[in-house]
């Protein structure tokens, strides 16, 4: 297959052999050719983690999205920080589809993997489909690089290969070359073959170059030499892509039918420092942000850090208690008190956040989740921390989760998490992984007159009358629609109080052992949360006529392959209905009827079911779990496989989810669908 997705003919199965021997660059351009036009493509770059892949697959999805193109993106990093140079442990991958349409996954498989070096063609050709088109670096096809990469024979030679079709291109010895006149030492200029790859690349899809060569002269500022290598590798690789004639054509795929406004392109992280920033503005408090760095949160610090002018403060602490801890401080003050972490740092910050439920205060935790337990799998997705986040404090301590669904809406969520702190004086959980959070996609700047206002309504004077007649300010003296209680930050006369971890007594707040007290107390914290539903959206259901009896119910990251695969049942005739759940504590209020309307139930999770376990809790409803933990994404070929599973299952069935059978405390056992999409009986 070519890089436009048809079948291989005889003049690309030559591209091997004739590549090898192109080792020179002309600076003249072929004549006018057309290019075939595709409605989307999927590209894996893949090379060591120093060899710039992530740098590339930013500028290639940064022009792509300039060009109009829909995208979405999954930057794939090894764990280890620098692994030993070409071995398996050290390849780092970004995979990315564009299209001229609505897409909501990064693609299941790519059609084109550009592999740097043996160890990244090793680590994936496995996720190649037959008939893929597989782009070498034939120069770093040595004997010492194969053998690291664990290759007793070369596979460009062993016919390992055959089911793709396979261009090697010098990418290594032409960049080397072409850098020579400037004066740039072999070795540095070898540095610049990613460049190289790139520009290849943008010429195979139509990209063009102009933006990337504007960003290299920036970049590089006052490094003229790493400057001129890699401007001269980049248009080596698209004069190459011209002249070498390896190619039938190139490809275009056109801009997508996008609703009208103003476009960029967006990381997870990104979209959630955004938030942050837009919350504080539309709340009228300044934003603090007290963190310890943590893969995958930090780039959260680090683009907070450059927007000091809109009242930003951040603070990097010695360790995550000192972090959550300052950000609950700050919350005292009257600021908009943040932390952010993974799950590590959660466990560490769990004794704080039991003191922002005593002191009912406003407070965002912001867990972006990875692999666990321990150290786990740091650079690796999962969603695996909602039980944590649910009872990971000791005692009757409930918090709001609220969950991003996609890049971009981490934006909306963390605003709508600021409200919910704001609103009801109390921590709130922010639930992303590390798949949204270096995922990206278009997003449409929104208007700010459409952000939602949020109120601080501090205190502004006494509240109660003691049995003197005297007027005085009771802390914990509650709204009666909310249960919230004042926020008085401290310096304003009259309204001085005292706080603590110490159970307080209803209303004035003031240090109690009284049991009935600390029940009553128990209870007013428990009902303030619940309450919460009564102001959150109800259940969003997508069902298309309402006839489905399947209903997929997801969080979190899993929207875009759930969706996805929703699409391709439908277009095969079937009915399915999509629910995604943002609020994740309370649960919207209807959500119990939504899920007794529909004769089974998926829940997909990229852990062993937790979201299942507490549906079935709640609403004593046998939903099946679908679940995969494997540091990766679910891919929408295996929702698809799943949900025609169930619709089968459901159709040669009476009616009951005997698709799933459960142990005690609601694991799922026997009914569980593994990640080929089956569901076992």
């Amino acid at each position: 297959m070519t890089p436009s997705g048809r079948p291989a003919t005889e003049r690309d199965r030559m591209a091997r052999k004739s590549s090898s021997k192109r080792s020179t660059v002309s600076d003249t351009t072929m004549n006018e050719h057309v290019s075939e036009v595709l409605d989307r493509v999927i590209l894996r770059f893949a090379g060591d983690s120093g060899d710039g892949i992530q740098l590339v697959g930013d500028q290639f999805t940064t022009v792509s999205a300039l060009f109009g193109n829909d995208l979405a993106t999954f930057p794939d990093f090894p764990a280890e920080i620098r692994a030993p140079a070409g071995t398996l442990a050290g390849v780092s991958a970004f995979q990315v589809q564009i299209s001229d349409h609505d897409i909501l996954t990064p693609g299941d498989a790519p059609n084109v993997l550009i592999a740097m070096n043996p160890a990244a063609l090793k680590a994936n050709v496995a996720n190649l489909p037959p008939g893929a088109t597989v782009i070498v670096n034939v120069d770093a096809f040595e004997e010492r690089n194969l053998t690291k990469a664990g290759y007793d024979v070369n596979p460009l030679t062993d016919g390992s290969l055959s089911a793709y079709t396979v261009y090697e291109i010098p990418m290594t010895s032409i960049t080397t070359e072409v850098s020579k006149d400037a004066g740039v030492k072999p070795r540095d200029a070898e540095r610049s073959k990613n460049f190289f790859a790139l520009g290849l690349i943008c010429w195979l899809y139509t990209r063009p170059i102009d933006a990337t060569a504007e960003w290299i002269k920036s970049k590089y500022e006052g490094k003229f030499l790493v400057m001129e290598a890699n401007l001269r590798a980049l248009k080596a690789g698209y004069h190459f892509g011209e002249t070498a004639e390896l190619f039938e054509s190139s490809y275009e795929v056109r801009p997508a039918t996008l609703e009208p406004g103003e476009y960029v392109n967006i990381t997870g992280n990104t979209a959630t420092a955004w938030g942050l920033i837009a919350a504080a503005k539309q709340s009228g408090l300044p934003l603090f942000l007290g963190t310890y760095p943590i893969t995958p949160a930090s780039d959260i610090l680090h683009e907070l850090s450059k927007h000091k002018e809109f009242g930003v403060r951040t603070f990097q602490a010695e360790d995550e208690i000192a972090g959550i801890g300052a950000a609950l401080g700050a919350a005292f003050g009257g600021a908009l008190g943040v932390t952010t972490t993974s799950g590590p740092g959660v466990d560490l910050k769990a004794e704080m956040m039991g003191l922002g439920v005593s002191l009912e205060l406003p407070l965002l935790i912001i867990n972006i989740q990875r692999g666990g337990p321990s150290t786990g799998l740091p650079t690796k997705t999962e969603q695996a921390d909602l039980l944590h986040a649910m009872y990971g404090r000791h005692g009757e301590s409930p918090l709001p989760i609220v969950a991003a669904k996609t890049p971009s809406h981490c934006f909306e969520a963390t605003i709508e998490a600021v409200r919910l702190a704001v609103k009801y004086r109390t921590p709130v959980i922010l639930l992303s992984d590390g798949y949204l959070a270096n995922g990206t996609e278009p997003w449409r700047l929104p208007d700010v007159a459409d952000l939602p206002v949020i109120d601080p309504d501090f205190a502004s004077g006494p509240n109660h009358t003691d049995e003197d007649g005297n007027e005085v300010f009771w802390p914990y003296l509650r709204d009666e629609t909310t249960l919230a209680r004042p926020w008085a930050p401290p310096g304003l006369a009259g309204l001085e109080h005292r706080i603590g971890g110490l159970e307080k007594a209803d209303g004035s707040g003031n240090v109690s052992y009284d049991g009935d007290n600390h029940e009553r107390m128990t209870r007013l914290r428990a009902a303030k949360i619940a309450g919460i539903a009564n102001d959150i959206p109800p259940t969003d259901v997508d069902d298309e006529d309402g006839h489905a009896d399947v209903l997929v119910v997801g969080w979190g990251s899993t929207y875009g392959a759930i969706a996805a695969g929703v699409r391709r049942v439908r277009a095969k005739g079937h009915k399915v209905a999509h629910a995604h759940l943002v609020h994740l504590n309370p649960f919207p209020a209807d959500l119990g009827d939504v899920l007794r309307r529909y004769r089974r139930v998926l829940v997909p999770e990229v852990n062993m079911g937790q979201l299942s376990r507490l549906l079935r809790a709640e609403y004593l409803v046998d939903v099946v779990s679908f679940t995969q933990v494997k540091g990766i994404p679910f891919r929408a070929a295996s929702m698809e496989s799943a949900i025609l599973e169930l619709i089968r299952a459901e159709d040669g069935g009476d009616g009951r989810s005997d698709a799933v059978t459960s142990s005690v405390g609601g694991t799922p056992v026997d009914g569980t669908v593994p990640a080929d999409g089956k569901v076992s009986h």
